[in-house]
């Protein structure tokens, strides 16, 4: 672990300020719009808007990087960023707001890109796994962090539009003044949406369902909690939890998913989390439940993405993993687009509640497909099996791919090390 703080702590850093501006960006938008009289429904545009860029630029910005380069790709990009952090105040209108949000999409999925490729190239073989890893929790701890600044100014004005344009401008500078250019990124040819769906069905659904609770968690939880009433603390309260349960319970869950079904595991997590999300539809829960339904709904749905990305894999060619993974990627962005619409409108139709039960529907689907899936393939053998690698879903293909060699790579590991002895020595006569 120290070796990869060594060889990539201005990464790391660059990466904890970027995503504090993003954390703080998302959540503050939610609670400024309620104060400029925008509707849930206005808002679900808006939320929707950055993860249509957020998949334009998974897309086109490996293409940007083979033009003109890493360096410029990444400066590019960041000063699209702070630009666009600081005119949300200076224009406040849902349209203006709108394409704002996919500019940032664009811009936010091009720099992970740029930046995982970075990690990628500084990390070796044997400590892949421990960098991912630290880059997972540097990508989490920094949207927990943002949540505190919520409560440094009040949320009308145009301080704490200022702190993330001025947090994402610091973040380049480290990184761009230590960093060696990196190997030019590589598109994987994806695989076709058909033959993704007939290697794994639970993959292929479970991804885009996936995609609307994530849409749920990261653009609209604080859009639910300024109509239901909390106050900034309880937003940024409410909005920690959800990751802070998916940082916590992402290695538990993947230990136990290397020594079972993972189908199992899969139905239960999401019936479980589709059962507490549901809670608040039959009862009217204190701000300490919903505290503890955010932990939950964060804990389980992070997880859950990476498991349906490995077990999607344990059907799969080493070689046919990266084109899979392009493919989940693509569909939790559909998912994720499609989801802040669909919970603006139940919002504006039934009140704050249409954001729980949407949220609770969507796992509950998820659990009666895999459970659905149970009865149609046998279970794959242990000896067939990847290892479970913890993904984000913010991750980019480089991210994800990276994962997987790291969990291919452990699989050959753990299938050499149980393999019997043979000793070969003839006996003496």
């Amino acid at each position: 672990m120290l070796e990869v703080l060594r060889y990539s702590w201005a990464l790391l850093l660059g990466m904890l300020l970027l995503m504090v501006g993003n954390g703080l960006q998302g959540t503050l938008l939610g609670v400024r719009g309620a104060i400029e009289g925008f509707s849930a429904t206005e808002m679900s545009f808006i939320m929707s808007a950055y993860f249509v860029g957020f998949l334009g630029g998974s897309r086109l910005t490996p293409k940007l990087i083979r033009r003109v380069g890493h360096v410029r790709v990444f400066a590019a990009l960041g000063s699209l960023i702070s630009a666009v952090l600081i005119l949300y105040a200076a224009a406040p209108d849902p349209w203006v707001w709108t394409a704002m949000r996919v500019l940032i999409g664009f811009c936010f999925s091009g720099v992970y890109v740029t930046a995982e490729s970075w990690l990628n190239n500084s990390a070796s073989n044997e400590n892949r796994g421990k960098a991912l890893s630290i880059y997972m929790i540097v990508q989490m701890a920094g949207v927990v962090a943002a949540q505190g600044l919520m409560n440094l100014a009040d949320p009308a004005g145009w301080l704490l539009f200022v702190i993330p344009s001025v947090l994402v401008s610091v973040a380049f500078a480290p990184i761009l003044l230590s960093v060696s250019p990196a190997p030019i990124f590589e598109s994987t040819k994806p695989m076709t949406l058909r033959q993704l769906f007939d290697a794994s069905p639970l993959g292929f659904v479970g991804a885009f369902l996936l995609g609307g609770v994530f849409a749920a968690q990261f653009g609209m939880s604080a859009v639910y909690g300024t109509t239901a009433g909390l106050s900034v603390a309880e937003i940024s309260i409410f909005v920690s939890s959800i990751f802070v349960g998916g940082m916590i319970l992402q290695y538990p869950i993947g230990w136990i998913s290397d020594r079972m079904d993972r189908r199992v595991l899969i139905m239960a997590l999401a019936a479980f989390a589709a059962v507490a999300t549901a809670l608040p539809l039959l009862i009217a829960p204190g701000f300490p439940v919903l505290v503890g339904l955010a932990f939950v709904m964060g804990g389980v749905s992070n997880p859950l993405y990476s498991l349906l990305i490995a077990y999607t894999n344990d059907f799969l060619e080493h070689d046919d993993m990266a084109a899979a993974s392009g493919g989940l990627i693509f569909l939790n962005g559909v998912g994720a687009t499609a989801g802040p619409l669909i919970i603006g409108w139940l919002m504006d139709l039934v009140g704050p509640n249409g954001f729980f039960g949407f949220v609770s529907v969507l796992f509950f689907a998820t659990a009666g497909y895999a459970a659905y899936r149970m009865t149609q393939r046998p279970t794959p053998s242990a000896a067939d099996t990847v290892a479970y690698a913890p993904v984000v879903p913010t991750a980019s293909p480089v991210a994800v791919e990276l994962a997987q060699e790291y969990a291919f790579e452990q699989a050959l590991e753990d299938e050499e090390a149980t393999e019997p002895h043979v000793d070969n020595k003839s006996e003496a006569p």
